[in-house]
């Protein structure tokens, strides 16, 4: 292959030695690393260069000579240019073997520590699972359409135009569609950039953001949209603040987590569109398990759930224990979560709100014993809250995290510098068909 900074359209051969984080297979050529969009590990693929970067190479399938055996055949029909799915092309239990393999070298690379036990694998439905997500909108004079999907898989300045998603809601993934169709006809055709969907156990909701004021016509026509299809429409003119019904006049958005106990009650969660909710409805419901097994609330227990978000966590965990404190940065979450607390009947779950990226040591929940903890973070992990919390008190961490390297990091602190063990982790495949890592992890002393 040609080593000048222009990108040669000749198709070269590549075997694939292995898969990236990304789910793009990775190989060799001449000394430098080709990320290979589409290709799996073990094949001999033709592939054509995208981009040329200093340290690595992007590049795309264009034959497989030697496929994989554990290649299948995808099931949507957009697979090959929509980035929403990276993996529909690999069989899903070498999806989930794939993800563990990413958890397992970011504890060894990073974190310098290793589980002694892996736990089994959680997965569920691979399919209509997504009840949460943003779609772009853009229409395009030159095609003489609107364009209503995900960013495109080779260049994500670009909407992917789709008609059905496979892996969304049923309530909505047939749709898609017509939603194109829908801003089509109408006045603000070019000043609206997304739609947010977002469902709950018993209705999906759509937020439409529109950057100027909608006319009447157009409002009729979006209420008329929601009533044939049963959705209930969202406006946002500006900021996650304004977003507000336009039919029906007050929709509920809420969503059960079971018990998993006859002698204890569910917990009914209510929430806004925009909210943070777990996108797999159903692996929520397995991790909410998994998390009770690890976390062993007993009834003389005293809980801290650390980015506690809509109280997901908090209010299953109260059911079991003598009081569970809940902190999150964002003041909506915690409001609602106490107002599902209080809906729920639970009068032992408490909530703060608190920037935990910043020093919270001062704060009051932060200086009391708390015999276990839960850490629920973001990407970005929570390093900062290691550097006060835990007090020897605490005897038992679970760790839930939606990204690897931060989890790894934080590991090798709680291990390092807290005296914890790592006595268990594993994957939960929150979303199927893509190169997304979520995992759980125990940590006792």
């Amino acid at each position: 292959m040609s080593r000048s900074n222009s990108v040669s359209p000749t198709p070269f051969e590549a075997h694939i030695t292995d898969l990236g984080h990304d789910g793009r297979g990775v190989a060799r050529i001449d000394g430098k690393t080709v990320f290979v969009s589409g290709a799996l590990l073990g094949e001999q693929v033709m592939a054509r260069l995208r981009k040329r970067h200093r340290h690595f190479d992007e590049a795309e399938v264009v034959e497989v000579i030697v496929p994989s055996p554990h290649r299948v055949e995808p099931r949507c029909r957009h697979f090959a240019h929509c980035s929403g799915c990276s993996l529909q092309h690999l069989d899903a239990e070498s999806q989930i073997a794939a993800k563990q393999r990413v958890l397992a070298e970011n504890f060894e690379r990073i974190g310098k520590v290793t589980p002694q036990l892996w736990l089994p694998p959680l997965s569920g439905a691979p399919w209509g699972y997504r009840r949460k997500g943003r779609l772009s909108v853009r229409n395009v004079a030159k095609k003489g359409r609107v364009l209503v999907g995900f960013r495109e898989e080779q260049n994500p300045r670009f909407v992917a135009e789709i008609q059905q998603c496979e892996v969304m809601h049923p309530a909505l993934g047939p749709k898609v569609g017509l939603l194109a169709d829908l801003l089509s006809a109408m006045d603000a055709v070019d000043t609206i950039p997304q739609i947010e969907f977002a469902a709950g156990d018993d209705l999906m909701a759509l937020v439409f953001r529109h950057m100027q004021p909608l006319s009447e016509r157009d409002q009729a026509a979006l209420i008329a949209f929601g009533q044939q299809h049963g959705l209930a429409i969202y406006l946002q003119p500006g900021g996650n603040s304004s977003v507000h019904p336009l039919w029906p006049e007050n929709p509920r958005l809420a969503f059960r987590i079971a018990s998993g106990d006859a002698a204890i009650e569910d917990v009914e969660l209510e929430f806004q569109p925009l909210d943070f909710v777990q996108v797999n409805a159903d692996m929520n419901q397995r991790m909410m398990a998994r998390t009770l097994e690890l976390l062993d609330p007993q009834p003389t227990d005293r809980v801290l759930d650390l980015f506690c978000g809509l109280g997901n966590f908090t209010l299953p965990i109260a059911r079991r224990v003598a009081e569970v404190v809940g902190v999150e940065g964002e003041h909506g979450l915690v409001e609602r979560a106490a107002q599902n607390a209080a809906r729920n009947g639970i009068d032992n779950a408490r909530f703060h709100v608190a920037n935990l990226f910043e020093d919270q040591r001062a704060a009051d929940w932060a200086r009391q014993p708390w015999d276990k903890v839960l850490l629920d973070p973001p990407r970005a992990g929570a390093d900062k809250v290691l550097e006060y919390l835990p007090h020897k008190q605490t005897r038992r961490i679970v760790y839930v995290s939606c990204h690897p390297a931060s989890l790894a990091r934080d590991a090798g602190i709680l291990v390092n510098q807290h005296g914890f063990t790592l006595k268990s982790a594993g994957v939960m495949d929150m979303f199927p068909h893509t190169a997304h890592v979520e995992s759980i992890a125990l940590f006792e002393r």
